[in-house]
């Protein structure tokens, strides 16, 4: 099973003391804004010094397709490897991003209270998806969103494109385009809800496993139990219910072997003492999908107010509960022909 923090303290002895912790990120506004929120909360729940310090990666200066490139995690090499070289003392990833694989030497240490996961359409003169005119054309760089909206919309054009949100955004504004689809959350990060003309909820439109989780890294030599400025930093933002969500609907992607980019939406509901698990894998073009869904239990409810709980075996248990469903979920997709609809244009 995929594992995303350790069960125990690993060998290697705690992390040295941070005199301000260096937070590693992406150059973008994006990246930027949810980087300083994460600097923000630290500071406030712990009084920690942060300073960011953005990495450049190859995925920020190719302009061509994420897919040519091998999916978003082309985001993610060159900030580990800035925490790995010790240029930073932990990172900020979008979550969707992030390759299932496990990264020798780094932990996903922290995940912070989720963000908005739903996709939203931002179109002109106010329109959605339903109202757009025949053969209208819209814009997205996801082979996900491209098949739901194909799914939706067999006529519509789905325009593969690159850039910030505001340079997407500028393509509906300019003409180019009649619409785009964005995450809610990126919007909001941003404050460019008001560009949001449609929003597609999870039960019809699931989206990227993770969409709206940001996932906080750092070398696996971490003592989660430490009184050091980085395991207080991770401990102090760690979300519990966020971490199992985006670990089971992460664990689908893992079991069915398929990249960030995949044709794949995957959505978890986290409750007191279960875990609801949604997952469709689309065909390419959008013609077929196959969909399935799971419920677990989890053996006992945590105590929010006990940290061993948060971020020891209580959580632990959880994140294991979130793996093995997951994967259950994959491998019932795959039996009902999933690979096929994944593999096709």
């Amino acid at each position: 099973m995929l594992r995303e923090r350790p069960t125990r303290i690993p060998a290697g002895g705690i992390r040295r003391r941070a005199v301000t912790l260096r937070i590693g990120t992406r150059g973008s506004a994006l990246a930027l804004a949810q980087c300083g929120d994460v600097a923000e909360l630290i500071t406030e729940r712990t009084g920690i010094a942060t300073e960011l310090v953005p990495v450049t990666t190859h995925g920020d200066v190719s302009q061509a397709s994420l897919s040519s490139l091998g999916g978003t995690g082309v985001f993610a090499s060159a900030l580990r490897e800035a925490l790995l070289g010790g240029a930073c003392d932990i990172v900020v990833h979008s979550m969707k991003d992030l390759p299932t694989a496990a990264y020798p030497g780094l932990i996903v240490a922290a995940v912070p209270e989720r963000e908005d996961a739903r996709d939203a359409l931002c179109a002109r003169d106010g329109l959605t998806l339903d109202e757009l005119p025949l053969d209208a054309r819209v814009g997205t760089g996801s082979p996900r969103r491209a098949a739901q909206l194909l799914a939706h919309r067999p006529d519509l054009v789905v325009v593969d494109i690159r850039g910030n949100v505001d340079t997407r955004l500028g393509f509906v504004s300019s003409g180019e385009l009649d619409a785009v689809v964005l995450a809610v959350a990126g919007l909001t990060r941003l404050g460019r809800t008001e560009a949001i003309t449609e929003i597609f909820e999870l039960d019809t439109w699931p989206t990227a496993a993770a969409q709206g989780a940001l996932a906080i890294e750092a070398l696996e030599t971490l003592d989660p139990a430490g009184e050091d400025d980085v395991a207080r930093a991770v401990r102090a933002i760690n979300d519990a219910d966020a971490f199992v969500a985006a670990h089971a609907e992460r664990s689908v992607l893992a079991g069915l072997e398929a990249g960030c980019s995949a044709p794949v939406g995957a959505s978890a509901q986290v409750g007191e003492d279960t875990l609801r698990l949604t997952a469709s894998v689309y065909a390419g073009d959008g013609s077929s999908a196959v969909s399935d869904d799971a419920v677990a239990m989890f053996s006992k409810p945590i105590d929010v107010s006990d940290p061993t709980e948060l971020d020891g075996a209580g959580l632990d248990a959880r994140i294991a509960v979130a793996g093995r469903t997951g994967f259950d979920l994959a491998a019932s997709l795959l039996s009902a022909g999933a690979p096929g609809l994944a593999d096709r244009p």
